[in-house]
């Protein structure tokens, strides 16, 4: 167990779409480096906060607001956008340009002078976190929700929250290694250059790194990321998802590799070793069985239509033979009365006529 505690960093995270250019670390979001950490690039970011006894080997610049703590030493400029923090005894071999206020403590050294757009107060700054918190403690006091939610939020920056990039106690970022005792995941779209030692790596997916990974635990490579390295892990298990790509050797106690990831050098696992592969429902497979099924009962179902259709035929010119004989007959008897019928009508039609009185009485 460590005698200094552990710190509130509890990983190093790289946020997605970071990306290391030419000696820089640049990210979108928020950069939070824990006590005693060394990083030899440059930082750039939103808003940027070191811990005690940090050390940058490069420039530091911040689109929002920039805290160095105590005992700090930033070799090289410091570009503030708002607000600058700096505790006391910090050191800065280059110049520091702070567009808003500067809060600056004692025995400060700033080798090539300082420039600030805004209040200038030499003092021993609160921390920002201190502060704040001792704000919304009050404000909760009070009763003052409505209050402290407002706070909250601006302390958000409103909608636009962004994952940060935490950098744990301790830590050993260079062009040569990244050195942390904590796990550590990577998210996606990001272009790395260094190797990678941890507790536990995660890689997301379509990241690009120069270097190896090597872990104490498991190691998992995202999809359609390229490792231009080695990946080792001592007991721990090696995931290579589909479509990744390890330029090296795979050392693990168990090994799996999805269907599709490419793996330029050799494979060992002290324990299992597995390959997993993407396969179909069957259902087409079933479909061509029963379709094959429906057609032979459509042919019988045929069959038997003919053969059915067949006597039906016979028995119905048999009938029809008949009934067109008895037709015949019933009409020839109707026509035969009706012709008897008209043969008296023309014989009673004389007696029936009436005489004209006109000619008897002429």
């Amino acid at each position: 167990m460590s005698l200094r505690g552990g710190g509130p960093i509890e990983e190093l995270a790289v946020p997605s779409g970071t990306t290391v250019e030419e000696h820089d670390l640049v990210t979108d979001g928020d950069v939070l480096v824990g006590s005693q950490s060394t990083v030899e690039f440059g930082l750039r970011g939103r808003n940027v906060a070191l811990g005690e006894r940090v050390s940058v080997e490069n420039d530091i610049e911040a689109e929002g607001d920039c805290r160095l703590d105590t005992w700090c030493s930033v070799d090289g400029n410091v570009l503030v956008g708002e607000d600058a923090y700096l505790g006391e005894r910090v050191t800065v071999t280059g110049r520091l340009m702070v567009s808003g206020d500067l809060d600056i403590g004692d025995d400060v050294t700033i080798e090539e002078g300082f420039e600030a757009n805004g209040w200038i107060v030499i003092r021993n700054p609160v921390p920002t976190l201190v502060f704040y918190f001792i704000v919304l403690s009050q404000l909760l006091r009070l009763g003052e929700t409505d209050a402290a939610d407002n706070l909250a939020e601006a302390l958000a920056d409103g909608e636009d929250v962004r994952d940060p990039l935490l950098v744990p106690r301790s830590a050993e970022i260079s062009d040569d290694a990244w050195r942390v005792s904590t796990p550590a995941s990577v998210g996606d779209d990001c272009r790395l250059h260094g190797n990678l030692r941890a507790e536990s790596i995660r890689v997301g997916e379509r990241n690009e790194v120069f270097g190896s990974l090597r872990a104490r635990e498991g190691i998992t490579v995202g999809a359609d990321t390229t490792i231009h390295g080695d990946v080792t892990t001592r007991g721990g298990t090696v995931t290579v998802e589909a479509g990744a790509r390890v330029l090296g050797d795979v050392s693990a106690g168990d090994l799996v590799v999805h269907d599709g990831a490419e793996i330029d050098g050799t494979l060992r696992a002290r324990g299992e070793m597995k390959l997993v592969q993407e396969t179909g429902d069957g259902d087409e497979g079933e479909g061509e069985t029963e379709s094959d099924d429906a057609g032979e009962d459509e042919g019988d179902a045929d069959e038997i239509g003919e053969t059915d259709a067949d006597e039906l035929s016979d028995e119905d010119g048999t009938s029809d033979g008949d009934d067109s004989a008895d037709g015949e007959e019933s009409d020839s008897d109707e026509s035969g009365v009706e012709e008897s019928d008209s043969g008296g009508s023309d014989v009673e039609s004389p007696d029936t006529e009436e005489p004209d009185v006109d000619a008897e009485a002429t």
